[in-house]
């Protein structure tokens, strides 16, 4: 499948984790890790809510976005989805790049999660940096952006333990309710000022091409 869709050959290989292009198999068991939980039920990290749903539901509207994920896929527009695996082989958690005209602006966002046993490990810092690679070393990005709500101790810790520049706040609704916004960006300078070179990048040539680079 891949000489059709090179995506699925697609691999970040860190000393801690191995990001790889979600497959349906692999859409499966992070749907299933995601039901087991990700965040305490009384917030919200996500600025989309998809965590507030029973399981049943949560599992299948994980499916579908992994699905429309890839559906959508073109060089004008993508989300490459990448499923994150410790050293074990074991399924931690998920990470994104989202992108818009990216061929001409090189500009993409940075999402991510890990199953609530695999918190506080080290590991959400680790993938934020596979991701970041691929987007620079693999992709010829020029600038990464993300954002957190003003009270994720952990997304921000990620971030700002990083060379991200504070780029502002802004009001979004939260479970229906206004909340803060923070937003960072990073360009390539700032990340070649600390790039790593224990970090390997598997089937991005073909990818590039895929996504008209």
């Amino acid at each position: 499948m891949s000489a059709i869709w090179p995506l699925f050959d697609l691999r970040v290989r860190t000393p801690q984790l191995t990001l790889a292009y979600v497959t349906d198999d692999l859409g499966f068991e992070l749907a299933e890790l995601a039901a087991g939980g990700i965040h305490d039920p009384s917030t919200m990290p996500f600025s989309e809510p998809w965590t507030d749903a029973p399981r049943n539901l949560l599992q299948r509207n994980a499916m579908r976005y992994y699905w429309r994920c890839r559906a959508d896929t073109c060089a004008d527009n993508w989300d490459i989805v990448l499923a994150a695996s410790d050293r074990d082989g074991r399924l931690v958690g998920m990470c994104s790049l989202s992108a818009t005209h990216f061929p001409t602006l090189r500009a993409a966002s940075t999402g991510s999660w890990l199953g609530i046993e695999f918190q506080g490990r080290g590991l959400g810092l680790e993938m934020r940096h596979a991701a970041l690679h691929l987007l620079f070393a693999g992709l010829g990005g020029a600038r990464a952006t993300t954002r957190a709500w003003h009270d994720n101790p952990a997304s921000l810790g990620v971030t700002r333990s990083l060379p991200y520049t504070y780029t502002g706040a802004e009001l979004a609704l939260r479970r229906d309710s206004p909340d803060t916004m923070l937003s960072f960006a990073m360009d390539s300078a700032q990340w070649s000022a600390q790039r790593r070179d224990d970090i390997r990048l598997e089937g991005v040539t073909a990818v590039r091409a895929q996504l008209g680079l």
